[in-house]
């Protein structure tokens, strides 16, 4: 066991281990001051909140309160170890600004009430414009911080009992990338490969994904695979100098906005020296030849000029990643939230269908998830998608869901895609959006261009509901505000980036009045009387497990296929990897091992877009050219960012996360060692751009886009030049409910643009041209 006490280290001790080896276990643990392990009276099974890797976790309770964590020894995802955010961040439960009470808005303010009057407020609202308006008028927003079960029972309230279409996450700041680049290469979502790929792999190719802060298990894992003998080759593609950038063999750091133009240039050296399984092309693909012709375009000194990188070290990378025996890809927001974000996440799922390197140990891809349960908003149609993988364009999926729902399949909305987030706040900025329902996220700090955002939100005639554990930025505009029960203080399940499924059991009370979203859920169908096709209830279940029992219902035949899970199997040991069925009763750990893929036109999850304007294939297109359910090579052109610098604006801003916080620090934030680890926001700067604006490490230095400025501390570094990075975490000043303090705004997205990926509606946050100016000395 190791207790980690330091905030320092955030990754901990080495355990090394070799290629093919089992990894060592390491038992994390912290607990409260004072408090020793053999005081600690229970300790109740759960997962990892504050990131997407999953980690198996026990909570300590004693005295009815939360006392520490410890990481499960058993767990295949952590085998042990905890995150430093996880590490500390159980304390944000206690904190003395929860949400206890429900609130409603009185003339002009925010005013204690009860449950009654919170909920009477909203049926009555809902209500008035369903008859109004139709279910058009009335949108959710969620989370990738709920578990299964309260997304099921929020997806089938929207869809069916509504039957709104405008239903969708914060997880299409994150994650949306991820599921459209899974659609588009095999016609379905559902992660190809495993965490256990780290073990086996001889290389690890990692794109836009600062693994080391985002998922410091993981990294772990890979830290202990490089400390052992036969290391992995990595493989770094980023413009700041990460963790992992230290550690790679080859370190690519391209302009922002150019990553399509990278992966063919390397997809082009990889074909050019016929590193091709042309064999597993011929079997199990179609679409070889488009992208043969069009990376053929992409030679290494165009890519060297595009991207503004070395072409020898460009085709450095290309011969790791080419001549690999076993290579694993990971993915991030470095290309997500970037321009051209779901094509340059598919051609690294091209560089695996030309060498044939899936379904084995070593050989997989994750494209990754930001959030703990963004794999679930996915599965059960809460995140702009539909229950079970299900295609919105297949009338036979309809059908299957109305069965299950017991409705008419014209009450499920299936005219077009689910409504993004970004779209739904510009139906509710044109006045037809008029009910907006935010559980569990913090738009007001987290959407780009927030003075937009925030006049939206403040609008008159949008009623804004927000079910939150805090009172947030966004839990300020509201006009009803929910208290809800955290982490640890309610049951259910949630699944990781790799399909693992965990149970987090309950815990302990949540303080005062607050309710677990499911009962929120649930009590708000009940209110509204909402009803299937003979009159039962909808949802007509109760209870987690019941709600569960009806997802696994739902998943049934599915790719995500749940039925061998339970409750019961669950408990007790390891997390377990969907789809586990009677064909797969212990999970599955990597897709495809066979060859086959969901990509049948009357099985797969979408028939596809186009990578350039997001135009969808008509199922008859796809039909044709996919009649047998192979994987899809799809090419795409490079083009140019939106908005590039200019002499105005030279440089180009990023954002992104850092190691002690998680989002917009709602929970982080008021955990004071994660608080004093980074309690401000930061600019980082090359060193050479910092000569010559004449600033110094820790100056105050104003960051300015066409839509604003922010005041940061210089942090100096080797980021590529021309590069400016802002970590997106930070809201208000210290309070401050103007958003500034000195006349200066501290969170990043006062500076990101309203643009998105045209084929995941993913928001770009990579690519804004900015302006500095140096505006005072260290404080």
């Amino acid at each position: 066991m190791e207790t980690r006490g330091g905030i320092a280290d955030p990754w901990g001790s080495r355990t090394p281990y070799g290629r093919g080896e089992c990894w060592p276990q390491r038992v994390d643990t912290h607990l409260a001051d004072g408090v020793e392990p053999e005081q600690v009276q229970r300790w109740v099974q759960s997962a990892a909140v504050l990131h997407s890797n999953g980690d198996g976790i026990d909570i300590g309770v004693r005295d009815g309160r939360i006392v520490g964590v410890r990481g499960r020894a058993v767990d295949r995802v952590n085998h042990g170890r905890v995150d430093i955010k996880d590490l500390f961040g159980w304390q944000a439960n206690a904190a003395p600004d929860r949400l206890t009470t429900p609130l409603i808005r009185r003339d002009g303010r925010l005013v204690e009430c009860d449950w009654d009057t919170a909920m009477d407020e909203i049926v009555r609202r809902s209500r008035a414009l369903l008859d109004e308006h139709g279910p058009s008028s009335i949108g959710f927003y969620t989370s990738g911080q709920l578990f299964l079960e309260e997304y099921y029972t929020q997806g089938v309230i929207a869809h069916g009992a509504i039957g709104t279409n405008h239903v969708d996450g914060n997880t299409r700041l994150c994650t949306a990338t991820a599921g459209e680049a899974l659609k588009e290469s095999f016609g379905c979502d559902g992660q190809p490969g495993s965490y256990t790929d780290v073990d086996h792999a001889d290389v690890i190719a990692l794109y836009g994904h600062n693994v080391a802060e985002t998922q410091t298990v993981l990294w772990m894992r890979m830290l202990d695979r490089l400390a052992g003998p036969d290391p992995p080759a990595i493989v770094c593609v980023d413009p700041r100098p990460t963790p992992v950038a230290r550690h790679a063999t080859v370190h690519l750091a391209p302009l922002p906005g150019t990553n399509v133009a990278l992966m063919n240039g390397l997809l082009h050296e990889i074909l050019h020296h016929d590193w091709v399984d042309h064999s597993y092309l011929e079997n199990h693909t179609v679409g070889y030849d488009e992208l043969r012709k069009r990376v053929s375009e992409f030679p290494p000194s165009r890519v060297a000029r595009i991207c503004g990188i070395d072409a020898a070290e460009l085709r450095r990378a290309a011969q790791i990643i080419g001549t690999a025996q076993r290579l694993l890809s990971t993915v991030l927001q470095g290309f997500y939230q970037s321009h051209q974000a779901t094509a340059a996440a598919v051609q690294v799922n091209n560089v695996h269908l030309v060498r044939g390197m899936l379904g084995r140990p070593g050989c997989g891809i994750l494209q990754m998830n930001g959030q703990p349960t963004a794999e679930n908003t996915r599965e059960c149609g809460a995140d702009g998608d539909l229950a079970g993988f299900r295609n919105w364009a297949n009338d036979s999926h309809i059908a299957e869901l109305a069965e299950l729902w017991n409705l008419d399949p014209l009450q499920i909305p299936h005219y077009a895609p689910p409504t993004h987030c970004m779209q739904m706040l510009r139906y509710a900025e044109e006045g037809t959006l008029r009910m907006l329902w935010v559980t569990a996220t913090n738009p007001a700090v987290s959407l780009p261009e927030l003075a937009r955002i925030r006049e939206i939100l403040a609008q008159e005639r949008l009623f804004l509901v927000v079910e939150d554990i805090f009172p947030t930025e966004t839990a300020e505009l509201a006009d009803v505000v929910l208290p809800a029960a955290a982490w640890a203080e309610k049951t259910g399940t949630f699944t990781n980036t790799d399909r693992t499924v965990h149970l987090s059991e309950k815990a302990v009370e949540p303080p005062g009045q607050a309710r677990s979203d499911l009962e929120i859920f649930l009590d708000y169908a009940r209110r509204m009387d909402f009803r299937d096709r003979d009159g039962g209830p909808l949802p007509p279940w109760n209870t987690p497990e019941e709600a569960f029992e009806a997802w696994q219902r739902c998943s049934a035949g599915r790719p995500c296929d749940y039925t061998g899970l339970s409750y019961a199997k669950l408990r007790g040991g390891s997390g377990i990897q969907w789809p586990c069925n009677d064909e797969n009763p212990d999970g599955t750990e990597r897709l495809y091992s066979d060859g086959k893929f969901w990509a049948a036109p009357d099985y797969c999850e979408a028939y596809g877009k186009d990578l350039i304007t997001g135009a969808p294939l008509e199922p008859t297109e796809y039909r044709a050219m996919n009649p047998d359910g192979r994987a899809i090579i799809k090419a795409a052109e490079y083009v140019p960012a939106h908005e590039r610098p200019s002499p105005e604006f030279p440089y180009a801003l990023i954002t992104g996360r850092t190691v002690y916080h998680f989002h917009t620090r709602t929970k982080t934030g008021r955990t004071p060692e994660l608080d004093a680890a980074a309690p401000q926001v930061w600019v980082e700067i090359s060193n050479g751009d910092a000569l010559q604006l004449g600033i110094s490490e820790g100056d105050l230095v104003e960051i300015r886009t066409p839509r604003g400025c922010v005041a940061a501390a210089a942090r100096l570094t080797e980021i590529r030049s021309g590069v400016v990075f802002l970590p997106f975490h930070y809201g208000y000043w210290d309070g401050n409910r103007d958003g500034h303090q000195g006349g200066h705004h501290r969170a990043a997205n006062e500076l990101t643009l309203t643009d998105w990926d045209p084929v995941s509606k993913q928001p770009i946050f990579k690519t804004a041209a900015a302006t500095l100016r140096r505006v005072g000395g260290r404080p």
